[in-house]
């Protein structure tokens, strides 16, 4: 038996997750956004299938979504939902790294800047900061330092003190540290470290 190409794998992981709910992170940037009666436009880095992406658009948000998979943007177009939301959606396929944006009030990402080199990382941080218009807001989760993954050069992981650090240029408004062991989306056993944080630009 052959085994499976990365785009297989990819799009047997975005069916198995198309009917889950919304991030908590993304849930509590827009219940702020709410108590300030403020609707935007949001980039949604890394949006998979478009679990986040389909609850802004509810919400009477613009969307840039964007993902390095083009079954993922495929598959978030395939969205039934999208029917009378289309209007307000702009798709891009691009690795993080590439990828280029501005004026943006809410920039989350699920997930995702952890598939990252540091390097690369540091870089895009600095991207979503400059990005955001003052009282936006980034959501999503980073891994920390002893999450199974650390040491693969390819992703990023931080100590609680390094993210401190990158959190300091904002208002950090919720952050909460998960440590458990799990399985990861395809079903593989993994000990997860997590921080969940949604931060605002003073």
């Amino acid at each position: 038996m052959s085994k499976k190409n990365s785009a297989e794998e990819w799009e047997e992981y975005y069916e198995s997750t198309g009917d889950r709910r919304h991030r908590d992170t993304l849930e509590k940037a827009l219940v702020r956004f709410d108590k300030e009666e403020a609707v935007g436009h949001a980039v949604d880095l890394g949006c998979g299938n478009g679990r986040d992406t389909i609850e802004l658009l509810r919400r009477g948000w613009s969307v840039l979504a964007i993902d390095a998979q083009a079954s993922a943007i495929e598959s978030l177009r395939n969205r039934p939902e999208l029917k009378e939301l289309k209007t307000k959606l702009v798709t891009k396929v691009a690795h993080f790294e590439n990828a280029a944006w501005s004026g943006a009030d809410l920039v989350n990402s699920s997930f995702a800047l952890p598939l990252c080199r540091k390097t690369d990382f540091l870089k895009i941080w600095q991207r979503i900061f400059n990005s955001l218009r003052t009282g936006g807001r980034f959501s999503g989760q980073l891994y920390g330092d002893r999450d199974e993954w650390a040491g693969n050069p390819t992703n990023s992981h931080f100590t609680l003190a390094e993210l401190q650090k990158l959190t300091a240029i904002y208002d950090v408004e919720d952050f909460w540290e998960e440590e458990t062991k799990s399985v990861t989306p395809r079903g593989a056993p993994k000990h997860w470290h997590i921080y969940h944080i949604v931060v605002r630009k003073p």
